[in-house]
């Protein structure tokens, strides 16, 4: 679908809007006739006729209440217009999102925030001018100039011969003109993602450029990028101004050949055209209507050229929109039948595998068992598929063979959003959002009663400090959690596990970065969280695997070793072989004796 195309389908977004818009413009045109009419009558009859006030009083009148009219419709049509575009922003902005869901963290992780941050901000925003804008200039264009031929031709053919003539002229330049700010409309676009993710990116890696002493020479990175972008906007201005100078310039031209031969026949000179064309008579009220026409003719033509532009923004903008919404989900179609497996949950991969789109496989027929109420641990260095079986299970990938059993149920024809309900998710890096604590706790249960949320918390060990703040669960965190320690973050994140009641919990690694204290009491909140419940442990440490009833070790996607941490560290396999790489610290509140077995 060409991006032209895409523009006008998403006309049915503004509703009504946009019809009452047009209809509103294009009354406005024709009472302008209208108001030529009554001018140009009571000119006439001040000036040629020697009328007195009270002669034209009743003609003032109307056309007092004319302009009164027309300024109260520019006014409905300029609100009417911008609640079409704002229906049609409102629309796309659900639109995008919703397609975002479905595309899930797998299509994310793979785009630059800032590029996409940009397309779903002023990407959309652009399209504003299109439908506010363009769209009504482009109905007035096909409207207005012919209800004006239409008054003009009875009374003077000539004139309305010159304005079918030059009329033509304004499009042709506007195309010709506009084929090449498209395309620089396109390339500013693209510099403006590549600078804002790129401004992102020099944000959020702040701390580190400093660490590096790398911060000054990123300043002069971005005074180029800036300056490139500058330089390409001027482009596009240019462009537009010479638009505007040749749309300007027939315009004008065809205003004064319209005087020119209006004015030859009101002095009864010969007007400059052949002799076998019968040039017909008019008067000076037919001449001063005609001359006030000529302008309103034009007026729409020169409108749509100044609004072409915002067309150009529009094609640039929704390019990138008709990409993300193209794009198709990994999952083509969704299970539909409910959950009916008993609590807690066990889970079992049969001969599963997955390769990604650049033909790496991250999974090679991946087999094993998830007792009900089991805490199994999967380790194995980076790249072993740890993340990927995660995904897998939370819905965000699809497997290329295989599949998962939920109880007796295959997980692909589980309903996704009842699965996740089913679900409660702990990860290496919580992300809490603004807002009260209490409501970044009741994340996964909105409706949760504060009373709820406070025996959460303290399940969680984050009722201590949560409760010696000011607020209390009303204190408001900043995004990412600013304002809060790891440590106090991570608990918030088990307290929502715990709220959420799910009967299965998958926890990334819940203690990395930790200090001791920190570490001691997430993990006494895991142990109480693992209590009647399947959980699934990501290490990335081995030392926060010694409690687990089952350890999977994974090594390019497929389980090389199974056990128990005893049975595995005297075995001589690869889990052996990581304990005396990193070493297995003991976890906080082993014994002595688990000291030394892990030493």
């Amino acid at each position: 679908m060409s991006v032209t195309v895409w523009l006008k389908s998403q006309q049915h977004l503004a509703g009504k809007m946009l019809t009452l818009t047009v209809w509103l413009t294009t009354t406005n045109g024709i009472l302008a006739v209208v108001q030529a009419w009554f001018l140009a009558v009571i000119l006439n009859g001040v000036i040629f006729n020697g009328a007195n006030l009270a002669g034209i009083g009743p003609w003032l009148w109307v056309l007092l209440a004319l302009f009164g009219v027309r300024a109260a419709i520019v006014w409905l049509a300029e609100r009417a217009a911008f609640g079409a575009a704002a229906g049609v922003r409102v629309a796309l902005r659900d639109q995008v999102y919703r397609h975002l869901q479905r595309l899930g963290p797998s299509y994310l992780a793979g785009q630059r925030s800032g590029a996409l941050v940009e397309t779903l901000t002023k990407g959309i925003d652009d399209l504003e001018a299109y439908y506010a804008r363009f769209v009504p200039a482009m109905s007035m264009v096909m409207i207005l100039p012919l209800a004006i031929l239409t008054a003009v031709m009875p009374i003077d053919w000539l004139t309305g011969l010159v304005l079918l003539v030059t009329a033509p002229m304004i499009p042709l330049f506007m195309i010709l003109i506009g084929s090449g700010a498209e395309a620089r409309n396109q390339r500013q676009w693209k510099q403006l993602a590549r600078m804002s993710a790129h401004f992102l990116d020099v944000i959020q890696g702040l701390t580190t450029l400093k660490l590096f002493g790398a911060s000054r020479r990123e300043v002069e990175v971005v005074a180029r990028v800036s300056n490139d972008y500058r330089a390409s906007t001027m482009q596009v201005l240019r462009v537009a101004f010479l638009s505007s100078a040749v749309l300007e310039f027939f315009a004008s031209v065809g205003i004064a050949l319209v005087a020119v031969f209006v004015g030859f026949r009101l002095y009864g000179l010969a007007v400059p055209v052949p002799p076998w064309l019968k040039v017909p008579d008019i008067g000076y009220l037919q001449g001063l209507f005609v001359l006030m026409l000529a302008p309103e003719f034009y007026a729409p033509l020169r409108n749509l050229g100044t609004q072409y532009h915002a067309k150009m923004g529009a094609v640039a903008a929704a390019e990138r929109l008709i990409e993300v919404l193209e794009t198709v989900p990994d999952q083509p179609t969704r299970g539909t039948q409910p959950l009916s497996a008993p609590r807690p949950l066990g889970v079992r991969f049969e001969d599963l595998r997955f390769s990604y789109e650049e033909g790496r496989e991250a999974l090679k027929g991946l087999s094993f068992d998830i007792e009900p109420g089991q805490r199994v641990a999967l380790v194995g260095t980076s790249g072993a598929g740890k993340t990927t079986v995660v995904s897998l299970l939370l819905g965000f990938l699809v497997p290329t063979s295989g599949r998962i059993l939920i109880g007796a149920q295959d997980l692909a024809e589980i309903d996704l959003d009842d699965w996740r309900r089913h679900l409660a998710w702990v990860p290496q890096q919580p992300r809490l959002f603004q807002g009260s604590i209490a409501d970044n706790i009741r994340l996964g249960v909105p409706d949760a009663p504060l009373e709820e949320v406070r025996q959460a918390a303290r399940r969680a060990h984050a009722a201590d400090f949560i409760e010696a703040l000011p607020a209390g669960y009303e204190s408001l965190v900043g995004e990412r959690g600013a304002g809060l320690s790891g440590g106090q973050i991570q608990r918030i994140a088990l307290a929502r596990a715990f709220l959420r009641d799910a009967p299965l919990v998958i926890l990334d690694e819940a203690t990395a970065n930790l200090d001791p204290e920190s570490e001691r009491l997430v993990q006494e909140s895991i142990d109480d969280l693992a209590r009647d419940r399947t959980l699934l442990v990501i290490a990335h440490r081995l030392a926060t695997v010694r409690r687990a009833d089952h350890i999977l070790v994974l090594d390019q996607g497929s389980v090389v070793e199974h056990g128990r941490h005893d049975e595995l560290a005297s075995a001589g396999g690869l889990y052996a072989r990581m304990i005396a790489a990193y070493g297995a610290p003991a976890a906080p509140g082993d014994s002595e004796a688990q000291r030394g077995d892990a030493r």
